[in-house]
C-alpha cells in the first residue's frame, strides 16, 4: 500500500482526499518509481482547487513533477536504484502523477538526477525551473548576451521567475525583476535581482511602440505585461514567453517585430523533447548555485498539498513548495 492525493470527478464538481492505494492500480508504464518528492506547480493548482478543468481523466493523482528511485524497470535505460527526474508529459493531468510515494510512467518521459543536486533540490527546481532553464537557453541561443543590456524576468517571486533570476545572475547578466509583491525586493535582490518593478508599471495598456529597454525578456504573465515588454524589447532582442499568470490574450501590434526585430519565442516545457530537456537541466546544473534553491524552496509533507494547493493559487506563496511524499 502507499498514500496518494486523488481527485475523484463527484456530482458536485470533484472531491481531493489522501487515500491509501494499492500497487495494482498503479497505470501503465514500463518503469516504476519509489517517490522521494514532488512539489506543487501552478497546474498542479488548478488541478488540486478545480480551478480550471486541467485533467483529463478521473480518478487522478495530480503532480507534474517527482523525483525518485526506479523499483523496477523494463525499459533499456533505467535500472533499479537509478534515481530519475519527471517533468511534464501531461503526468498529473492524464496519467498518475508525482504526488503519491508510488509513480509508474514511460522511461522515455525521465531523465537523470543531475548530481549537482539532491532529490530535494531538483524539486525545489521541479517544472519551474525547468521552465526557467528553457528560457535562458532560449534567449542565449538567440544571441542575448549580457553587454547587450539588462534582462527583464515577470512574476519574479513564482517559480519560473526566481530560478531564471538566479540563473541570469550567475550568466552576469543585469537583471530586472518585475513583482506584485514588491514587498520582497530583498529576496529577488538575493536572488540576483539589481533592480525590482512593480508588477503596475506594466500591466494595463501601453503605447505599441516604447522606450528600448531590455536585451531580453523572460515572461511568466502573458496579456498586457507581455504586450509591453515586446514594446520595451531593444532592436534584436528577445522575449522569451511560457506563462499567463495575467492571462493568455496579446493585446500587442506587429511593430516591435517589424521595427525592431524583436523575436517572440514559445516556450513549452510539457512535451519539450529529451534533447532539450537533457539540456535545460545541464544549464541548471551548472548555472544555477544550489544555495539559491535554499531562499527559494519550502519543504511540506503530502497531508499538507491539498490545503497548500488553496495557498499557492491565491497568490500566498513565493518562491517552491517542496512535497517529501512520505512525511
Amino acid at each position: 500500500m502507499f498514500s496518494a492525493i486523488m481527485i475523484d470527478k463527484t456530482d458536485d464538481g470533484q472531491a481531493v482526499t489522501l487515500q491509501q492505494l494499492d500497487e495494482g492500480s498503479l497505470p501503465e508504464g514500463d518503469v516504476t518509481i519509489d517517490v522521494a518528492y514532488s512539489t506543487l506547480n501552478y497546474k498542479d493548482g488548478l488541478a488540486i482547487t478545480g480551478s480550471s478543468p486541467v485533467v483529463r481523466k478521473f480518478p487522478m493523482v495530480p503532480g507534474i513533477d517527482l523525483v525518485g528511485t526506479v523499483a523496477e524497470s523494463s525499459h533499456a535505460d533505467w535500472k533499479a536504484g537509478d534515481t530519475v527526474v519527471l517533468n511534464g508529459w501531461g503526468v498529473g493531468e492524464g496519467h498518475w502523477g508525482g504526488l503519491a510515494q508510488k509513480s509508474r510512467l514511460k522511461g522515455d518521459w525521465l531523465v537523470p538526477l543531475p548530481t549537482a543536486f539532491t532529490p530535494a533540490q531538483a524539486m525545489a527546481i521541479g517544472t519551474a525551473g525547468y521552465t526557467a532553464a528553457l528560457c535562458v537557453d532560449a534567449l542565449v541561443d538567440w544571441g542575448v548576451t549580457p553587454d547587450k543590456g539588462e534582462v527583464l524576468v515577470t512574476g519574479a517571486t513564482g517559480g519560473v521567475g526566481s530560478v531564471a533570476v538566479a540563473i541570469l545572475k550567475k550568466l552576469g547578466f543585469s537583471v530586472a525583476a518585475l513583482t506584485g509583491k514588491t514587498s520582497e525586493a530583498d529576496y529577488l535582490k538575493g536572488l540576483g535581482a539589481q533592480t525590482v518593478i512593480d508588477r503596475a508599471e506594466m500591466s494595463a495598456k501601453g503605447k505599441p511602440l516604447q522606450k528600448e529597454r531590455w536585451a531580453g525578456v523572460v515572461d511568466t504573465a502573458g496579456s498586457f505585461t507581455l504586450a509591453n515588454a515586446c514594446a520595451q524589447t531593444r532592436y534584436g532582442g528577445a522575449v522569451a514567453a511560457c506563462g499567463l499568470a495575467q492571462g493568455m490574450d496579446l493585446p500587442a501590434t506587429v511593430m516591435p517585430f517589424i521595427l525592431r526585430g524583436v523575436a517572440l519565442l514559445g516556450i513549452d516545457s510539457v512535451m519539450a523533447p529529451k534533447a532539450r530537456r537533457l539540456k535545460a537541466w545541464d544549464r541548471l546544473a551548472k548555472d544555477l548555485n544550489p544555495t539559491a534553491l535554499d531562499a527559494i524552496g519550502q519543504t511540506i509533507g503530502l497531508g499538507e498539498a491539498i490545503e497548500a494547493a488553496g495557498r499557492f493559487m491565491s497568490g500566498e506563496v513565493k518562491g517552491r513548495y517542496i512535497v517529501d511524499v512520505n512525511a
